[in-house]
């Protein structure tokens, strides 16, 4: 086992390795190339970053390319957040150039100490891991921990042309993929300017010819650093060559928002249908011993919501603890307000999950020596940083909450609703899943038909097992199926959600029509072609008619705009001469079929069916089952849009009597007689 492990003779032959760039490969014993201290590469500067700049950008790609930018102007927000500057100016110019200006303090010029003959500009920009941040005496707070940024740029570009006004005097120093190609080196007097300007062209041995900036992205990240401090006006500039003429951007614009994240999350949920009218923002100070924290939350009706969180105005898209930390305050402060208003049993359920869905929410942390995930700085990884936030945003949403009772109800509903649908989505997970497994488990009731196809299969919905024997006698069970109910079903129209949620009946029917209720319905999953209501012919069964309808409306009212729902019309009377047997709908029907059905002599005996149960097999399969003899009613909307159809449901349905009760004075005039069932 041993040689096998380590290339002795069980071992299995391996392909030689390429030999190393600019030096021959020397056979080994198996002919592979020697492997020995000749083989140890050093590569001195910043050649690591050239042969591997996915390590530092993410990659020689698109999004490498813009993650220079957010270097440099990263760097540019460092000196305006620490008070130094008050503008920043970022130029996209003809040629593939880029240039980000500040007037901040400015690079330090003078020598460096550990290495002379050197300023210190030509550090930072030819060395990795030199920079002025590890220190926390130059920066409170900075989007840069690593002295890696700029240098990383400097190594990725054709050239790069830095600029620094300092003590009056401009400076300039020219680099070439890294390396310098003159000495920085004095302009001239500068009285009236101070601060860093980096111009710089990208690599196109690195990027490739056919990647450029994108002048709309580029404006967009401009934007967003402007929103996240309140303190910097942003110019933009852009050559008009560069610009789409059917683009909204512009070739020249300032930013300055005061209003910081709330101006932001303005923009972006501009024209969307919020759940409160009043966004929920905040801003604390010096929370603790770290920095500040600023938050603006709302949430929309109909999209999946976002979270765009920043650390030090560094974007973070793929979260982290600040994340963490909002997220545990907006439930944990949802959850209370229940309790405080007597809900809490119903937002026990409730989690985090619940209440960010549709949530719009940006959150802007600034701390001292903050933790990323990786060199592009994509997830915060600062312990503290949940706890910071979730201290400064906690007290804040309770009293949010507590001032606008009729808001905090909206949302409180708004989560509820979404508690419910996942919990439904959980529902059906399990059911597909047991049905990819095995015959998927139906009702108990049900007794299902042969045919697994849904072309030509019915469902029959009885009320009570005495009812649903007679059906499952009288039915064709290759392609009628009939599920008993028991009694009258909730009103889902007037009934909580909580109620709706927890009724086996409701969840029995869904689970034997195959399909999923809400947004979620689709009609290749509907088990059968009619779903035909079957109730006893008086007004008990008119009523559980009426209660179905409600429900198969509010919860597939695509089944009904397909055509698939029905109403079965059973008789009230079997009237009886002789031999003959005729079957009448209601009284009228039976006084009609008095006069003219019936020609023989002898008495005309009449029954009354006090319900499906009594009726016998026959009876109900001649007169009520058998597609060649029977009458169905198919329902079908209200006018032409479900609006009409809504409101008559809730006027008729719904949990206020009033709008029942002047339906009925309405048409109590066209009562003619009063008849005792």
């Amino acid at each position: 086992m041993t040689d096998d492990l380590f290339g002795g003779a069980g071992a299995p032959r391996r392909k030689s390795s390429p030999p190393v760039k600019g030096r021959p490969a020397r056979p080994g014993p198996l002919g592979e190339a020697e492997y020995n201290a000749a083989s140890i590469e050093v590569l001195e500067g910043l050649e690591p970053v050239r042969r591997r700049p996915g390590m530092y950008i993410g990659g020689a790609d698109s999004n490498g390319m813009h993650h220079l930018f957010a270097e440099v102007i990263d760097n540019a927000m460092d000196e305006a957040v620490a008070g130094h500057a008050t503008y920043i100016e970022v130029s996209l110019e003809d040629g593939g150039w880029l240039s980000v200006a500040d007037n901040g303090r400015g690079m330090p010029i003078d020598a460096h100490p550990k290495f002379p003959g050197k300023s210190a500009l030509e550090i930072i920009m030819t060395k990795l891991h030199a920079g002025g941040k590890f220190d926390s005496g130059a920066y409170e707070t900075s989007g840069g921990l690593h002295g890696v940024g700029v240098s990383v740029v400097n190594a990725l570009s054709e050239r790069t042309e830095v600029e620094v006004a300092r003590g009056q005097t401009l400076y300039r120093q020219v680099f070439e993929r890294g390396l310098p190609v003159t000495k920085l080196e004095i302009v001239g007097k500068a009285p009236n300017r101070r601060g860093t300007r980096v111009r710089f062209r990208p690599d196109e041995q690195i990027f490739g010819k056919q990647t450029h900036f994108e002048p709309a992205r580029l404006f967009k990240m401009t934007r967003a650093k402007a929103y996240l401090f309140g303190g910097v006006e942003i110019r933009w500039r852009c050559a008009p060559a560069l610009l789409d003429p059917n683009g909204k951007i512009p070739a020249e614009a300032t930013f300055h928002f005061p209003g910081g994240l709330k101006d932001y999350l303005a923009v972006d949920i501009e024209g969307q249908d919020l759940v409160v009218d009043q966004v929920f923002t905040g801003k604390v100070e010096k929370e603790g011993k770290h920095g500040s924290v600023e938050w603006a939350v709302t949430w929309v009706t109909v999209e999946d919501g976002f979270v765009h969180s920043y650390c030090n105005t560094i974007p973070t898209p793929d979260g982290g603890t600040h994340e963490a930390g909002l997220r545990g305050a907006l439930l944990r402060g949802l959850k209370d307000h229940a309790e405080r208003i007597g809900q809490s049993k119903r937002a026990a359920a409730l989690t985090a999950d619940d209440v960010m869905s549709g949530c719009a929410a940006l959150i802007s942390i600034f701390i001292r020596e903050p933790e990323f995930q990786g060199q592009n700085k994509g997830r915060l990884q600062t312990v503290e940083a949940a706890k910071l936030v979730d201290a400064a945003v906690r007290d804040a949403f309770d009293h949010w909450l507590a001032a606008a009772p009729s808001q905090a109800a909206k949302l409180l509903d708004f989560a509820l609703e979404r508690a419910d649908e996942r919990a439904r989505r959980r529902m059906e997970k399990d059911v597909a899943r047991k049905a990819a497994t095995r015959k998927l488990r139906l009702p108990g009731k049900l007794a299902d038909c042969t045919n697994t196809s849904a072309q030509g299969s019915e469902l029959f919905i009885v009320e009570g097992d005495s009812a649903g024997g007679s059906a499952k006698q009288a039915r064709d069970r290759a392609s009628q199926a009939v599920l008993p109910l028991r009694g009258k079903i909730l009103n889902v129209a007037s009934a909580t959600r909580d109620k709706l949620a927890q009724n086996q009946q409701l969840a029995d029917l869904i689970q034997a029509l195959g399909v999923a209720a809400g947004a979620q319905y689709r009609s290749s999953d509907l088990r059968y072609d009619k779903i035909i209501i079957m109730t006893d012919a008086d007004v008990d069964g008119a009523h559980i008619a009426s209660l179905l309808i409600t429900f198969f409306f509010r919860q597939t009212p695509r089944l009904i705009e397909d055509g698939h729902l029905y109403i079965a019309v059973p008789p009230l009377y079997r009237l009886t001469q002789g031999a003959k047997s005729l079957y009448a709908r209601d009284d009228a029907h039976k006084a009609a079929l008095v006069k003219t059905g019936f020609t023989g002599r002898g008495a005309i005996e009449v029954s009354r069916f006090k319900g499906l149960g009594e009726m016998s097999m026959r009876d109900l399969r001649d007169t009520t089952m058998d597609p060649a003899k029977r009458a169905l009613l198919r329902v079908a909307p209200v006018g032409e849009d479900d609006s009409e159809t809504a409101d008559a449901v809730e006027r008729l349905m719904g949990s206020r009597p009033e709008p029942r009760f002047a339906f009925i004075q309405e048409r109590a005039p066209n009562a003619t007689e009063l008849v005792d069932i």
